[in-house]
């Protein structure tokens, strides 16, 4: 009975196999729970919990779902007793990283070629906002990325996005052709009558600059809409 873990010792006491630290380093990360690799992002806990049940009650938070937890703040985490400031930025800082590098997987084709590639790339780096906001994927002639940017974020329904402030940074980054881009975090795709106005609006004013507005691609957690594929480019 010597491994035998009490509710909320400390990880110190526990058998070395048991440890998320030592584990890993036996094991490698991928034998590790959710739970557990958590908890090595929490480093301590108090002395009623150790630091893998307040990794569980971080998962509790947003039900188990990898994908929630991605969208809760600093301050939803610090609801948790036991997970401070530091304890909380730790934990959204290695979630951001995750959302990067998911990010940057779908971008490794060098060439966008079909509105499903361009999708792939925008959930992945929108996926998390909780409220709207609208951002641009700045191509070359090659319609390879030279920038791509998050330019207004707005409230739960809506963000508005300035034309001359697109269009200026288009020429900044040397752009060709531009993706307009916005979520809906309410899960429709269905575009509104000011999505079809704006994107109407930004077309004609890069047309006077030579800039093609290849798309308006907006997405949510049911998939993605792209006004080229609709016909409304």
């Amino acid at each position: 009975m010597e491994n035998f873990k009490k509710p909320g010792s400390s990880i110190k006491n526990w058998a070395e196999d048991d440890r998320p630290r030592e584990k890993l380093l036996l094991k490698g990360a991928a034998a590790l729970s959710d739970s557990e690799l958590l908890a090595i992002l929490i480093n301590n806990g108090h002395k009623e919990q150790s630091a893998v049940d307040l990794a569980k009650k971080v998962l509790q938070l947003s039900n188990h779902n990898l994908n929630e937890l991605g969208k809760l703040s600093t301050t939803n985490l610090q609801q948790i007793k036991g997970i401070g400031e530091a304890k909380a930025i730790t934990i959204a800082a290695a979630l951001e990283l995750g959302r990067r590098r998911q990010a940057a997987t779908a971008l490794e084709k060098k060439v966008l070629q079909s509105s499903h590639h361009i999708a792939e790339f925008l959930r992945a780096v929108l996926k998390d906002y909780n409220y709207e906001v609208f951002a641009v994927l700045f191509l070359n002639t090659a319609n390879k990325v030279n920038h791509f940017e998050v330019l207004s974020r707005g409230g739960l329904t809506g963000t508005v996005a300035d034309p001359r402030v697109i269009l200026k940074k288009a020429l900044e980054v040397n752009a060709v052709k531009i993706v307009l881009s916005h979520n809906h975090p309410s899960g429709s795709l269905r575009p509104s009558q000011a999505d079809e106005a704006l994107t109407k609006k930004i077309k004609t004013a890069a047309a006077f600059i030579d800039i093609e507005v290849v798309d308006h691609i907006i997405v949510s957690e049911n998939g993605y809409y792209s006004f080229a594929d609709e016909g409304l480019m």
